[in-house]
Parts: C-alpha cells; sequence; structure tokens
C-alpha cells in the first residue's frame, strides 16, 4: 500500500487549523446578554447600517465589517474618542489625512465610508484576513509590522500578545459582534484559509499570496458567489484578488476577473458552465 505523505500532512496541517480556531481566535463573550446588546445597537441604527452594508457590498467587501463601525462607535456620528479619534469610523486625524480625508470630514458619514471602504481593502491586500485587518485598524500597520517581527510569525494568534491590550480587546470585540450576528464563522473560516496557504507556503506549497494573477474579461451574467463555488476558493478570497469587481460588473456591466495561475485554467474549463448556473440562479431569484 502506498502511503501519500502529502495527503496525510494536508489533513494534518487542516486538524491543526480547526485547533487553531477554537483555542486561539472564538468569541469570548456568547451571553445573552452580549448578543441582545450587540443587537439592538444594530436594530437602532438601521439607517446607518443599511448605508454601510449598501457600501461594502460595492466595493466587493463582506458585510460583517460594519461590525468595526459597531465596535468602534456604535454607528454614533458624533462619537469622538479620549484619544481624537471621531465619527462612525473612528478616524484618527493622521490617518484620515493618509486618505485625503480631512480632519472636519471625519464626522461626515458618507465621505468617512467611503474612506473606510478603501482603507480596509487596502489593508486586506496586505494581510489577506479579516481579523488582522481589524488589529490593523485600530492599533495601525507599524505596530502589526512590530509585532510580527517581534513574534516571528505573521499570524495574528502567535504575534497577538506583543500587541497593546487595546488592540486585543477590539479584536475580541469583534470577533463577539460576529457571534452575535451570524457572522463569526465565516471570519474565523476566512482566518483559517489565510494560515492555511502560509503553512503550505512555508511546507513548499505551490501557491502563495505572491503568486502572480491571470486575467481574463467577464460580464454581468456571471455570479460570482457561483464562480467561487466551481472553483472552491472562499469568496472573501475571490474578491480580495478583484477588489471592486462588484461595483464594476453592477455599473458597467463587465470587468476583469483576476485568478492565480493555478486557477485560471479551471475557470476557463468551467465558464459556459458557470455561466448557465449564474443565468438560472438569475431567472429563479427573478421570479420570487
Amino acid at each position: 500500500m502506498k502511503i501519500n505523505f502529502k495527503n496525510i500532512l494536508t489533513v494534518l496541517l487542516l486538524a491543526s487549523a480547526h485547533c487553531v480556531s477554537a483555542q486561539f481566535l472564538s468569541a469570548s463573550d456568547t451571553s445573552e446578554n452580549s448578543v441582545k446588546r450587540y443587537r439592538n445597537i444594530i436594530g437602532s441604527n438601521k439607517v446607518v447600517v443599511d448605508f454601510i452594508e449598501y457600501s461594502l457590498v460595492q466595493k466587493g467587501l463582506p458585510r460583517h465589517l460594519r461590525n468595526l463601525a459597531l465596535i468602534e462607535s456604535g454607528f454614533d456620528r458624533r462619537q469622538v474618542s479620549g484619544a481624537g479619534a471621531a465619527g462612525v469610523w473612528q478616524f484618527m486625524t493622521a490617518h484620515a489625512n493618509q486618505y485625503g480625508l480631512s480632519e472636519q470630514s471625519r464626522s461626515d458619514l458618507y465621505r468617512s465610508t467611503k474612506t473606510a471602504m478603501i482603507s480596509l481593502t487596502q489593508l486586506y491586500k496586505k494581510y489577506n484576513n479579516w481579523v488582522t485587518v481589524v488589529a490593523a485598524y485600530n492599533c495601525g500597520e507599524g505596530n502589526i509590522a512590530k509585532a510580527m517581527d517581534a513574534a516571528g510569525s505573521s499570524q495574528y494568534h502567535i504575534f497577538c500578545k506583543y500587541l497593546p491590550a487595546e488592540t486585543i480587546n477590539h479584536v475580541k470585540k469583534y470577533l463577539n459582534a460576529c457571534y452575535a450576528t451570524g457572522e463569526l464563522e465565516s471570519v474565523l473560516s476566512n482566518y483559517n484559509s489565510s494560515r492555511m496557504n502560509t503553512v503550505f507556503f512555508v511546507n513548499g506549497g505551490s501557491k502563495t499570496d505572491n503568486d502572480p494573477l491571470e486575467q481574463t474579461d467577464i460580464n454581468a451574467g456571471f455570479n460570482l458567489d457561483i464562480v467561487a463555488d466551481e472553483l472552491k476558493v472562499d469568496m472573501d478570497k475571490l474578491l480580495s484578488w478583484n477588489p471592486g469587481i462588484t461595483e464594476e460588473l453592477q455599473t458597467k456591466g463587465e470587468s476583469t476577473l483576476r485568478l492565480p495561475t493555478d486557477l485560471m485554467p479551471d475557470f476557463l474549463l468551467r465558464k459556459n458552465k458557470i455561466l448557465s448556473r449564474s443565468i438560472k440562479a438569475g431567472a429563479t431569484a427573478n421570479t420570487k
């Protein structure tokens, strides 16, 4: 009997990833009071939440990022922290200026949200998981770099002990909020997917986040959820390779789809099937 050591390694690493999720990254407060508190804040700010979620979808970002504004300010655009952070997204002046947002505009819901979308997209391109993005949003990329260097690792559950206590607590709040909104599994899956890519690279894997991307043109007939399903990739991963693709498909009717070199042949082979499934899904949705 031939033993496939590569498959054994894969199973062990996957099991390890689930252990990491359970041991290091989980909701620290799943009490009824915690869940009720977060849900009440969301329900009491429906207009603001709807606008933020619409903005996220337009930029191809996951809806759970609305929880960042939830824990930052409780969706209160008049909120000003003791450190001087202001608005729904709690921008510090330096962070705001980095993206061309004036100090006065930090409390402007429309402008600050537009700026937050840009910031979050760029942070995700750099860190490739939303847990580290939330941490970086709170304490800055410089502190993340120092923590990674001190720990000798780019994995949040390893380097987080070198971060400010406030940032560690901030990430815990985010995970608690995502538990309350039923999105914690998605966040942890995204983190473990990113972690596994790093592990496979260390062990000689063929695919990393730095692999070159190939591109092809698609039109609005393609459903991105179905593209992700056919290629067996996480939706957040697909969107990280293609920031802004959702908005471009909706406004222009066409866009460039970027995929890693090893996935592009699979897409081209399945292109007609993906389009057919997308059209059927669209027809079904329209009849409801």
